[in-house]
């Protein structure tokens, strides 16, 4: 059922999006930070309804451990699709996700996205990887926060899968904080028991800052190690709370 009732929210929700697109375009036109703003402000609120459909119930932890007055790299393990409900439901700032390529192709969600600067990565392709860093970084120097989950796909089993490292470089190069996230429990509501929504506990968690250059010449080496380990503790200690 509460499948049924989400398809149904998102066919509204496509129909709504028809004049809201045009709006959006016309804020872009006089201001294009208020475009993302409103944008995401929308996105967020279909997101909500959708998690209430859903029977979703989330614990939030560590959100005064994300800086007001700057843009940061969140970094999070990948468990389901609902990661990106929970995730930017709970954000304090205009953030942008990285998602996989193929999202660039789906109609009137990818036009959302692009709205709300998430990037597309090609995984498969070194340059145009490349290319999408670079973008982060740009997008993080204008003040929005970038998502992403550095283990390239959604995790099937409990282990993480390695990070990779080059995902990082956006932190490096930005000079921005990464804030490990680590989020309790999300396949349970849909990857488990597909086609099939269940109702949840999930607990996401928001770390300490870890500044890039004020770590060591070893852990700075291998940092995408280094936050995998912080996140696989906060998720092993959160593990009773869901």
């Amino acid at each position: 059922m509460k499948t049924i009732l989400v398809g149904l929210f998102l066919l509204i929700f496509f129909i709504i999006s028809i004049p809201l697109f045009l709006i959006e375009t016309i804020i872009g036109k006089i201001n294009p930070h208020m475009k993302v703003k409103s944008s995401q402000a929308i996105v967020v609120g279909a997101f909500k309804i959708i998690l209430f459909i859903c029977g979703i119930r989330k614990t939030v932890i560590g959100l005064e451990n994300v800086p007001k007055d700057k843009a940061v790299l969140y970094v999070a393990n990948h468990r389901s699709y609902f990661d990106i409900l929970i995730g930017y439901t709970t954000v304090p700032n205009l953030t942008g996700f990285v998602a996989k390529k193929e999202m660039s192709k789906l109609p009137f969600i990818s036009i959302w996205m692009r709205y709300l600067n998430c990037l597309f990565l090609d995984r498969d392709n070194v340059r145009e990887g490349l290319k999408t860093i670079l973008q982060g970084i740009e997008l993080i120097k204008q003040g929005y926060s970038v998502f992403i989950s550095p283990e390239g796909t959604r995790n099937q089993g409990k282990e993480m899968l390695p990070f990779k490292e080059g995902s990082l470089k956006m932190a490096e190069k930005s000079g921005c904080p990464i804030i490990p996230v680590s989020i309790n429990n999300t396949d349970t509501i849909f990857e488990t028991h597909l086609p099939w929504i269940r109702k949840a506990h999930v607990v996401i968690e928001y770390g300490k800052p870890v500044y890039p250059d004020e770590l060591d010449k070893e852990t700075r080496k291998f940092i995408g190690s280094h936050i995998q380990n912080i996140i696989k503790e906060t998720l092993e200690k959160n593990e009773p709370l869901v």
